[in-house]
């Protein structure tokens, strides 16, 4: 059982950085911030905390095979505790039969889960450090306070080298790959598919200042900062793919992407163009309905319900529509079990799932590996919560290689042209911070 050391901030803000300063020495460190965000009090947000971290680790899963799963059932059964960790798409291989066999140069494990020595919790101004006494003396948590309180921030947000940016697919490529896609849909081989495509350099970069410069530009629910020895992820996504809260499932697939304005007036106008826009909401529904029948497979049996469809929410760089998904499970249903029969989101792939995913290892370039994955943490009363990697740069250190990939839904309406400007709006905040 872990022991609790309270400490009340007063600078909110320059606490939360510190702290992500301070975890970022260690080779696993796990960052996850909500960034306050919720908007227009809305009842379908969920969130507990406004920052957690798990620094250092006591033990952990690192595994590339077919193992990574049962491993996780096992660290959750011997350690009953806190764990922070991620699930990268590729896993659907251990799922299903389908392979990956597109370039890869981050080099992810498939799984990766971990223990941490500290847990950090923050709400409003109260901070809780959770830890381990045969670890640390509650004198000792307090000496680590007074080192993350002494953190210098002065170059937290400074500039770091550009970054000469490649496209796996120019836009002539891409916008063929979407009508043959189009083709399939029209063959009657799939509904709706996520395409990627991938942008790359080689560059050496500053991983905590890249991460806190995408966050002041784009401050997403779902963002965070992961590092596991010389990999990094700096995400912020706007996504949660799955979360429990005692016996209540919820997932919130985004389908349906729009520009913010560049005054009121014309925000709100582009807000209902995107809510009435019919291919949007076709998007949205197909993933809806496949979400629904995901949760279906683990949920108490006419427990699954749409709690909010077509919502419409507003980021700093675009508004989307996020539709939120809801169900009821058993006491002693196996949380792996839910986690894996929702993986991987179907936000992320299209309908029918197993097609789609084929297709996308046809006709994309780049093994996804985190991206489209997740990152989230699981709590000692069996309760979890995570998010969709996109919006999200990855950093293999050593390397130097930088990665951000972007996509949309393809369904029979889709513009090929428009679906490449669509990835370039969401392109938008990486690139301001890379290039």
């Amino acid at each position: 059982m872990r022991k609790e050391f309270v400490t009340e901030v007063n600078n909110i803000d320059s606490f939360k950085k510190k702290v992500l300063i301070y975890g970022s020495k260690f080779k696993r460190f796990a960052f996850l911030d909500s960034n306050s965000f919720n908007q227009n009090n809305s009842e379908h947000t969920y969130y507990e905390y406004d920052y957690l971290a798990g620094i250092g680790s006591i033990k952990e899963i690192i595994s590339n095979d077919s193992a990574g799963f049962k491993d996780l059932i096992k660290l959750k059964a011997e350690t009953k505790d806190w764990l922070f960790g991620f699930l990268t798409y590729d896993l659907k291989n251990k799922l299903e039969n389908l392979e990956s066999k597109n370039i890869d140069e981050l080099n992810f494990p498939a799984i990766h889960f971990f223990s941490p020595e500290i847990v950090i919790l923050s709400k409003d101004s109260t901070v809780l450090f959770l830890y381990y006494e045969n670890q640390y003396s509650e004198k000792e948590i307090y000496s680590i306070i007074q080192k993350i309180e002494s953190v210098d921030l002065t170059d937290i947000d400074h500039k770091t080298p550009s970054v000469q940016l490649k496209q796996r697919l120019n836009k002539d490529e891409y916008i063929e790959t979407v009508q043959k896609l189009k083709n399939h849909i029209q063959r009657g081989d799939i509904y709706e598919i996520n395409f990627c495509q991938e942008f790359y350099g080689k560059t050496a970069i500053d991983p905590v200042n890249t991460y806190v410069r995408l966050k002041n530009i784009s401050p997403t629910p779902f963002s965070c900062y992961y590092k596991l020895e010389n990999n990094y992820l700096l995400s912020a996504s706007p996504e949660r793919f799955i979360k429990k809260m005692k016996n209540k499932i919820i997932s919130q697939p985004i389908k349906g992407t729009i520009k913010r304005g560049l005054n009121e007036k014309e925000d709100s106008y582009l807000k209902k163009k995107l809510f009435n826009d019919p291919k949007e909401k076709a998007e949205n529904i197909m993933i809806v309905d496949l979400v629904r029948n995901d949760l279906s497979r683990t949920a108490k049996k006419g427990s699954v319900k749409v709690e909010e469809l077509y919502g419409i929410y507003s980021f700093s760089q675009v508004h989307q529509m996020i539709s939120t998904v809801v169900a009821e499970v058993e006491n002693d249903t196996d949380i792996i079990e839910i986690i894996k029969n929702a993986f991987p989101m179907g936000s992320m792939t299209g309908a029918p799932k197993i097609r789609a995913m084929q297709l996308i290892e046809q006709y994309e370039r780049s093994k996804r590996g985190l991206y489209s994955g997740s990152v989230g943490f699981i709590t000692p009363d069996n309760d979890f919560d995570f998010n969709v990697v996109i919006r999200s740069i990855l950093y293999n250190e050593t390397k130097n290689y930088v990665s951000f990939t972007v996509g949309g839904a393809i369904t029979s309406l889709a513009d090929p042209e428009k679906e490449y400007e669509e990835c370039m709006v969401k392109a938008e905040a990486m690139m301001k911070v890379l290039i």
